[in-house]
């Protein structure tokens, strides 16, 4: 054989080494673990690398619970000056809650890290104002996104293992600096990140859905229904932003698409994980929208991202890589102070759901978008008629107050609204039967605030 057609062979058995390596990086070697999730023949299952999961044991370890303190004694807002959380503990049980802080955000920075040592009272550390605020989050979570969090609910710690900042957070992304070529616009594709699993889809999943609330469903009720009223108006692009969420999601909490999605008919609710997921994306966005950028003006510069905005949470804030936070331990009851937002930051009762056969009227606590379960159960006669009539379509209206900031008020309105279509959707009705129309304000009401200021309607015509 001629030193030539070697050299073709060296370079040949190079070429497919070279080849089978590229190939084989995506992979990841034996043993890997399957879990059965549903019936056999179905590939409904889940996949596990023993390795990988050994790494996330340790960092999903909850710590122990501080030994509860007494509740008798003066209230720490009694005996401490401006204390405006957790005011009506103990003054035990408000020290303990302190130690507690302590040894999940700050345990080596200690006390300091909010605190002014010489006044504690002092609110000259950005830290101290975050903190308070992130207190009451976390109670908000724990009262309202039960939904999400169940009865385990979350912590300080859920969040910040240990550490001053969570390990996951997002900013704005800066702009892409390249051009979309013949394309002219790249839509975010073709970047890979890790907010993506690194493909080839939009790389920023979270400003659309976790911040702003645009529609993430793009699956239609009916095959090929191109035009007409049952018309699936969703684009490709629409689908590529929103698969890219998907993506977080799963490499966020270490699953499957078929952790939450059912192989033979992928829009099913059937699977409880689905639901789980759709309400936790509205308490991402509520917990961004309400907590985290209502501290801009707080953060110092260098906290804030290249776009300045503040850090902001998603799902592998709190999951980082397990299927539920801490393997489900249950810290929150340890802290009973942290299940619900404090008597002072809660508002009153609202009125009763108007629950009729082709109407509802759904209402709302102040200054929030959340549909309330008792509120969310209104829909049921409505959703009812839209299954009998397929023809029909709920014109859904949100109401506003006329005082106080338009822009914020109608704002407001419009994700009220979302958030009853995106219940009437998880009802099984298509979105594009669910009309959203233009926020409507009422007349201001002089003796105060009008909780019926603060409605949703929903007619079915």
């Amino acid at each position: 054989m001629s030193s030539t057609m070697k050299l073709i062979q060296v370079l040949r058995a190079a070429g497919t080494a070279a080849v089978c390596a590229a190939v084989l990086s995506g992979c990841e070697r034996p043993p890997i673990e399957v879990v059965q999730t549903g019936y056999r023949g179905t590939a409904m299952q889940q996949i596990y690398n023993p390795r990988q999961l050994a790494t996330q044991v340790a960092v999903n370890t909850a710590p122990v619970a501080l030994e509860a303190a007494s509740d008798d004694g003066p209230r720490a807002k009694d005996v401490y000056q401006n204390v405006k959380v957790l005011g009506n503990l103990s003054v035990g049980a408000f020290t303990r809650h302190m130690l507690s802080i302590t040894q999940w955000v700050s345990p080596e920075a200690g006390c300091t890290y909010c605190h002014n040592a010489q006044n504690f009272a002092d609110d000259g550390k950005y830290t101290k104002v975050v903190a308070r605020r992130m207190i009451q989050m976390t109670q908000n979570v724990n009262g309202n996104w039960q939904s999400h969090v169940g009865k385990t609910g979350v912590t300080c710690y859920t969040c910040h293992r240990g550490n001053p900042v969570p390990a996951q957070y997002w900013y704005a992304p800066t702009p892409s600096k390249y051009t979309g070529g013949s394309l002219a616009d790249k839509s975010g594709q073709n970047q890979p990140m890790k907010t993506v699993g690194y493909s080839s889809l939009p790389y920023d999943p979270f400003t659309p859905y976790l911040l702003n609330n645009q529609q993430i469903l793009v699956n239609g009720n009916n095959a090929l229904a191109m035009t007409g009223d049952k018309a699936n108006r969703s684009s490709v692009k629409q689908a590529e932003h929103t698969y890219g969420l998907m993506m977080h999601m799963s490499s966020s909490l270490g699953v499957n698409c078929t952790y939450c999605h059912n192989t033979e008919n992928w829009q099913s609710w059937a699977r409880p994980q689905r639901g789980k997921a759709h309400y936790g994306i509205q308490m991402a966005r509520q917990t961004n929208t309400e907590y985290m950028v209502s501290l801009t003006d707080v953060f110092p510069a260098n906290r804030k991202g290249p776009e300045g905005d503040v850090a902001k949470v998603n799902c592998a804030t709190c999951h980082q890589g397990a299927y539920k936070p801490l393997y489900g331990a249950q810290m929150a009851k340890d802290y009973p102070e942290l299940l619900s937002l404090a008597p002072v930051a809660m508002t009153g009762m609202l009125p009763a759901p108007v629950a009729e056969t082709m109407r509802s009227v759904l209402y709302f606590d102040v200054a929030s978008p959340l549909l309330k379960a008792d509120q969310q159960a209104g829909l049921a006669q409505v959703i009812a008629s839209l299954a009998a009539a397929p023809a029909s379509k709920a014109i859904i209206s949100g109401y506003y107050s006329a005082s106080g900031t338009l822009e914020q008020n109608q704002d407001l309105a419009k994700q009220r609204a979302a958030m009853v279509r995106d219940a009437l959707v998880a009802g099984g009705i298509d979105a594009n039967r669910a009309v959203l129309e233009k926020p409507q304000a009422v007349e201001a009401d002089v003796a105060g605030e009008d909780a019926k200021a603060r409605r949703v309607e929903v007619t079915v015509k």
